[in-house]
C-alpha cells in the first residue's frame, strides 16, 4: 500500500507537507479565524511494518511550544485503546517515531472524543431515570448544546467541560462523573443528590470539537475570555449557559481542562476577584484538601500563578462564577502528557484515569458538603 494521510474526519487536524519515503512531514492547521493551534489528529494508512518518521514541522509557533517537551504522541488501532509512542522535539519539530503494526493506525495530541461519542453519550443517558435533558440552544454551526439535570437538593452544582475543544480530557472526566452521578447504589453519589441538583454540560464547544480546533469555536472566539460579556452572534456558548445559571444560581461550580506544559492534575481558583470572602476560599481550600486524600492522581505544588487581590480576570469562567454568584468554583487542569509523579509510560495520563479522577472529585465534593451548606446556608 502507498502511505497516506488522513484528517477528514470528526474532529481531525493534520495538513500533509510531503511525503518522502519513511519520512511524512505534515503541519497543524490553525483553529478557524485564529491564531490557536496544537491539536492534531490523522489516520494513516499504508505503513504497517514500516520503520516511520512523522515530523510535525511548525510546533514552534503553537499556543504552547513549552508543551512538546517531554511530550508523547497517542497512537491507536482501533480508536479506543491509546497508546503513547516515542515522541522528541528539537529545533521546533515534533517527531514521532513508529513502525505501525497495522496498515491503519491513528494518531492524535490526546485520546479524541469526537461528537459521534458525545451523541452516544446524550442518548445513553437523556431517557436514564432521574436524569433530565434539555438542548440549551444552537451553536453557530446550528449543533444542540446539550444540558444535563439530576438530584434535587438545595444546592446548586454546575460541572462543564471542553470550553477548549482540543483538551479532550475535559469530557472523558465529564464521562466518569455522569457515570458515577447514576449509580443511586452509590451511598456517596445517595447524598450529593440529597443534597445539590447538579447542572452538566459535557461539551461547551461542539463546533469547535468537530472542526478540529484547539481553543475555540465556530467564530474564533477563546470561549473561556467571554463570561464577562457573552453574545449571540460570537459566543453563544457561552450566552446560552450562563443565562441558564442565572436562573438556576450556581453554589459550587467545576471547569473542566487540560493544559499543555504542566505534567500534573492541579485546581485554579478566584483568589483575585473583587468580592473575595475568606469563607468562600475556605471552602475551596477545603476541597483542594480533600481531593488530595482521595487520589495520588492529585496533588497543591504545581499549578498557576495566583492573581493578586482585585487582579482576577473576570471574562473567564472561574473568577466570573465567583464574582456573580459567591459560588465556590474551580478550574480543574490535567495534563496531556502525564502525571510525572506517578507516571503511566504505556499509556501516560489516559481517559481511564481522567474518569477515575471524576469520581474521586465526587468523594471530595461529598466531603465538603458540610462547609459548603454553611458557606451558603442550605
Amino acid at each position: 500500500m502507498t502511505l497516506s494521510i488522513s484528517s477528514a474526519f470528526d474532529g481531525g487536524n493534520i495538513r500533509v507537507v510531503s511525503i518522502d519515503g519513511a519520512r511524512i512531514d505534515l503541519e497543524i492547521v490553525k483553529d478557524k479565524n485564529s491564531d490557536f493551534y496544537q491539536w492534531f489528529s490523522f489516520r494513516l494508512t499504508g505503513g504497517e511494518g514500516q520503520k516511520l518518521e512523522l515530523r510535525i514541522l511548525n510546533c514552534a509557533g503553537s499556543a504552547y511550544p513549552h508543551g512538546w517537551e517531554n511530550y508523547r504522541a497517542c497512537m491507536s488501532l482501533d480508536r479506543e485503546e491509546w497508546e503513547r509512542v516515542d515522541t522528541s522535539y528539537e529545533g521546533g519539530v515534533l517527531t514521532i517515531s513508529v513502525t505501525p503494526p497495522s496498515d491503519s493506525v491513528w494518531f492524535a495530541y490526546f485520546a479524541p472524543y469526537t461528537m459521534e461519542r458525545h451523541h452516544e453519550l446524550i442518548a445513553a443517558f437523556a431517557s436514564y431515570p432521574g436524569i433530565a435533558y434539555r438542548s440549551l440552544g444552537q451553536t453557530l454551526d446550528g449543533q444542540e448544546l446539550d444540558y444535563l439535570e439530576l438530584g434535587g437538593g438545595p444546592l446548586q452544582v454546575w460541572l462543564y467541560a471542553r470550553q477548549h475543544p482540543g483538551e479532550t480530557m475535559a469530557e472523558w472526566w465529564m464521562e466518569g462523573a455522569i457515570e458515577r452521578l447514576l449509580d443511586e447504589s452509590d451511598p456517596v453519589i445517595r447524598r450529593l443528590r440529597e443534597a445539590a441538583t447538579f447542572h452538566i454540560v459535557p461539551n461547551m464547544n461542539p463546533d469547535g470539537s468537530r472542526r478540529g480546533h484547539l481553543r475555540t469555536n465556530a467564530a474564533g472566539v477563546n470561549l473561556n475570555r467571554e463570561w464577562h460579556a457573552p453574545t449571540p452572534e460570537k459566543s453563544p456558548e457561552v450566552f446560552l449557559v450562563r443565562a441558564e445559571m442565572d436562573k438556576t444560581g450556581v453554589d459550587f461550580a467545576m471547569d473542566i481542562h487540560g493544559d499543555e506544559a504542566i505534567a500534573a492534575n492541579f485546581l485554579a481558583g478566584f483568589e483575585g476577584i473583587p468580592s473575595h470572602r475568606a469563607e468562600q476560599q475556605a471552602v475551596f481550600d477545603a476541597f483542594s484538601k480533600a481531593l488530595v486524600r482521595v487520589t495520588p492522581d492529585f496533588q497543591t505544588a504545581k499549578g498557576y500563578e495566583v492573581p493578586p487581590p482585585g487582579k482576577a480576570n473576570l471574562s473567564m469562567s472561574t473568577a466570573q462564577l465567583a464574582e456573580r454568584f459567591a459560588a465556590v468554583s474551580m478550574t480543574l487542569e490535567m495534563p496531556f502528557k502525564d502525571n510525572e509523579d506517578l507516571p503511566d509510560p504505556l499509556h501516560g495520563w489516559s481517559p481511564e484515569r481522567c474518569r477515575l479522577l471524576a469520581r474521586a472529585c465526587l468523594d471530595a465534593l461529598h466531603a465538603v458538603l458540610p462547609d459548603l451548606r454553611a458557606y451558603r446556608g442550605k
